[in-house]
């Protein structure tokens, strides 16, 4: 009880500093450290197992960070920073920017505005898994599908609410929680996806966008003043619009960012004897659109010059994601070390509670958590990594626990009106993103309940 007591404590205080701005991973990092002092201090634990301790527990702490870096970046890391240097690439080349405006193209000839609002929301699910930022792909839909649907007659509200959930379920091969979840689930990203994350992310996607068809249809009869458009240039900055001014580029170019999804859905249906992973496929991706801007421009200093964006990328991706999944891992770390979690699953079985009452507790905090934080990557890595131990404990299979974990805390952060991509597409139609949170809070919350439903029914 005292170790669970102490993890509630120390948890409120990471949310507490969250609250105030502060980088998730200094203070993650400082709460498992935290939390495994004191589980030597108070003998509640150990730190690392025989075979891996240095024969100082205290050094152990530090030790278990050491061992972190090293597995992470090894496979999962490299992933993640391929995956980012790909998508770095393809907006530098104007590629990312090529795919969205052709996808959007026959939605701007269509006459009925809510009709092309779902679509828009249907559309902008499939599109998301090829650009990794969530906040950058709802402005470049500001830029490119916002203007169609205010002139369609859409009120404002009603065009953001949309894009700023396109990214919403978060599902796809190239995500970092999706690959994230993928490896604590045993198995590798690719039946992952199509085994589980596509059969509950279509029923995902199609609720969100009836959701939106019938909730922003209504509300907006019922606020007709809401129907005046604005120019979203006037609201941008001018790096956001930078940004946004992608260069021309051949219409075949919209087809690279699918590429790396394209080799592996291929590779790994289709058996003549190759074997194409996720990484493999993204080099050759890289390789491939390299030597077509060779071809294409005839310059290869330019060439040369572009593909840095891709080592950039790489970087960015390290510091920002790989260092989040440590600092993550490291907080729960010292909730285990602890025995917290030990003890929330006791007292949770002592309830009445199994191992679906345990997915619901989970659920829960990760909605509360991403509301409170505005990043679903933050609370999902900072949770997740708990999910196979509480699985193994309540006797249900870890996908379980991690797939709705996977989509609710990307669901969530279209909820928070603190989060980047609301932040970034209220800003750029001169809204409040509490307004916008009110109008994203139906069809999220239908996707959510739709979404938990489906996974029970498919693989309970």
């Amino acid at each position: 009880m005292l170790g669970l007591l102490i993890a509630i404590i120390v948890v409120i205080w990471v949310a507490r500093f969250v609250l105030k701005k502060y980088p998730a991973q200094p203070i993650l990092f400082t709460a498992g450290i935290v939390m495994m002092a004191l589980t030597i201090v108070f003998g509640l634990g150990e730190i690392l197992p025989a075979k891996q301790t240095t024969g100082s527990p205290w050094l152990d702490i530090i030790q278990s960070i050491s061992l972190a870096f090293s597995s992470r970046a090894a496979k999962l890391g490299m992933i993640i920073m391929l995956i980012g240097g790909f998508s770095k690439y393809m907006d530098r080349i104007g590629a990312s920017t090529a795919l969205v405006r052709l996808a959007i193209k026959p939605l701007q000839k269509l006459g009925r505005p809510y009709l092309v609002l779902a679509l828009t929301s249907i559309l902008g699910n499939f599109l998301a898994m090829f650009i990794s930022s969530a906040s950058g792909f709802g402005l470049l839909l500001m830029v490119t599908m916002y203007p169609v649907l205010v002139r369609l007659g859409v009120s404002r509200l009603a065009a953001c609410a949309v894009i700023a959930t396109t990214a919403a379920p978060g599902w796809g091969p190239a995500g970092a929680d999706n690959i994230y979840a993928a490896e604590l689930c045993g198995m590798e990203i690719v039946p992952y996806f199509m085994q589980y994350q596509v059969p509950v992310g279509l029923a995902t996607v199609l609720t969100l966008a009836i959701a939106h068809y019938f909730v922003q249809h209504r509300l907006d009869l019922k606020n007709p003043d809401e129907l005046a458009g604005t120019d979203v240039s006037a609201s941008m900055t001018k790096d956001q619009q930078a940004a946004q001014e992608a260069p021309k580029v051949p219409a075949f170019y919209a087809l690279l960012p699918t590429l790396p999804l394209v080799f592996v859905l291929f590779f790994g249906l289709v058996d003549i004897g190759i074997k194409m992973d996720i990484s493999l496929a993204t080099l050759v991706s890289i390789f491939l659109t390299m030597l077509i801007e060779f071809l294409r421009h005839h310059d290869g200093k330019k060439a040369c010059l572009d593909i840095g964006s891709f080592w950039d990328g790489m970087g960015l991706q390290m510091a920002t994601v790989v260092t989040l999944v440590v600092a993550a891992e490291t907080f729960s770390k010292g909730l285990i070390s602890l025995g917290a979690i030990d003890t929330l699953i006791k007292g949770a079985q002592d309830a009445g509670f199994g191992g679906i009452g345990m997915m619901f507790v989970f659920v829960a905090i990760i909605i509360a958590a991403t509301l409170i934080t505005g990043s679903g990557n933050a609370t999902f890595f900072a949770f997740v990594p708990l999910a196979p131990k509480v699985a193994a404990l309540s006797g249900i299979s870890p996908v379980l626990l991690i797939l709705p974990m996977n989509f609710v805390s990307n669901l969530a952060r279209s909820l928070s009106p603190i989060a980047a991509v609301m932040i970034v597409v209220a800003g750029a139609a001169g809204l409040s993103p509490m307004d916008l949170a009110k109008r994203t809070l139906v069809p999220i919350l239908a996707a959510t309940a739709v979404n938990i439903a489906v996974t029970l029914i498919l693989f309970f």
